[in-house]
């Protein structure tokens, strides 16, 4: 092959790839999509500057993405080197009011405006915001399950609403919300909340077309450790009849997707974010990658 056919057939790959792209930009043109961003895509630094990267294709596309992010390593750091205790009870973070304190700073005010600076590195996009300020997510005290009994761990609360004007008010505007999992209480304290759980309650309000979460494995495997298939779609009952078998690491990623579907977000997903540009490539693929969760009678 001449270095003029390579150069032909290289340019030949990327048309076939922004043709297949096509239908499901003229699908998704002008929809939300709200993103759930954490795990090793958070802390890498390659697949952080390819999550921007991504982001800014959507806006660009014409899309309007939303970014929902926690930071539990970036939490458990802080802490560390404040010399703050840090425990967990039943998979939950023990949340002292000095420790909400780092909670909050960390969330609101490293993680997220790290997140929103290489956003705009490519253009003036990106916008943070809490999810206390007006009241995006109100939240009430929750307690930790352990042998059938409550048991109290501090500031950490459950959504019980959440108002998208804020949001809605940015992308109107052209931007791209980043919103960090800390809502406000009706007691007047602030809490510290699933980021699963707040990037749910966003897309159901927002009316999003679909709900992305990032996390750290392939998908949602069909035999697991049997097999490494991994199921590339299902329904909602399809889904809960698998729930009771499933790890505990995959559980709260799965039932957000069950949470976002009933209600009304048309497609959820699971992606690898270890893949680097995994959310284009599920959004503008034919084949897609990862778990897609759909309701009753979606699938043929």
């Amino acid at each position: 092959m001449t270095v003029t056919e390579g150069r032909i057939e290289d340019a030949s790959a990327k048309a076939a790839t922004l043709i297949e792209a096509l239908p499901w930009l003229n699908r998704f043109h002008g929809q939300t999509v709200v993103i759930k961003y954490g795990g090793h895509a958070m802390a890498d630094e390659a697949l952080r500057l390819a999550f921007a990267q991504d982001l800014v294709f959507l806006r660009y596309a014409g899309l309007r993405p939303v970014v929902v992010h926690g930071g539990g390593p970036q939490i458990t750091e802080q802490l560390d080197r404040l010399g703050v205790a840090s425990a967990f009870t039943a998979g939950l973070r023990v949340t002292t009011p000095e420790a909400m304190e780092i909670v909050r700073m960390v969330l609101s005010g490293k993680v997220n405006k790290d997140i929103v600076g290489l956003i705009n590195r490519h253009g003036p996009f990106a916008v943070g915001i809490s999810g206390e300020d007006a009241s995006t997510f109100t939240a009430i005290r929750r307690a930790a399950m352990v042998d059938g009994r409550p048991v109290d761990i501090g500031m950490v609360g459950e959504i019980v609403a959440t108002d998208p004007g804020a949001v809605e008010a940015l992308l109107a505007d052209g931007r791209i919300p980043v919103v960090s999992s800390v809502a406000a209480g009706r007691d007047g304290e602030v809490y510290n909340v699933n980021a699963d759980t707040a990037a749910v309650a966003l897309a159901v309000a927002l009316d999003a077309a679909k709900l992305v979460v990032l996390t750290d494995v392939a998908g949602l495997y069909r035999d697991w450790p049997a097999s490494a298939e991994v199921i590339s779609q299902l329904t909602v009952p399809q889904l809960e009849q698998l729930l009771p078998g499933l790890s505990a690491g995959m559980i709260p990623k799965m039932e957000a997707c069950v949470t976002a579907v009933r209600g009304g977000v048309p497609q959820a997903h699971v992606l690898d974010g270890r893949l680097s540009h995994a959310v284009l490539l599920e959004i503008f693929t034919d084949a897609g990658i990862g778990t897609m969760v759909v309701p009753e009678g979606a699938l043929p």
